[in-house]
């Protein structure tokens, strides 16, 4: 389930010496991201704690779940608030 990138031994070398250069590759919820090394393609992701953990396998299954909930809640929220304008229009015209 793991994959691994064939990377340049170059690239390391860089991050090992200067440090990665992590860009967000993506965002699961406002404050769980996922993040790529630009250089050696090393992936990592916030934990419970809001520091940056290597992405297992378990993390992004956390992750995907976590963004399926977040998801959903957003758009159950979104439908709430505009449900009750809805009515009001309705209740203006009539």
């Amino acid at each position: 389930m793991k994959t691994t990138t064939s990377t340049n031994p170059l690239s390391k070398l860089y991050c090992n010496t200067f440090g990665h250069k992590y860009e967000v590759s993506k965002k699961v919820t406002l404050h769980v991201k996922e993040y790529t090394c630009k250089c050696c393609k090393r992936q990592l992701t916030t934990n419970s704690n809001g520091h940056l953990t290597d992405l297992t396998p378990m993390f992004q299954e956390i992750n995907s779940i976590l963004e399926r909930i977040y998801t959903n809640r957003m758009l159950r929220v979104k439908r709430q608030s505009e449900a009750p304008t809805k009515i009001y229009h309705l209740r203006k015209i009539a």
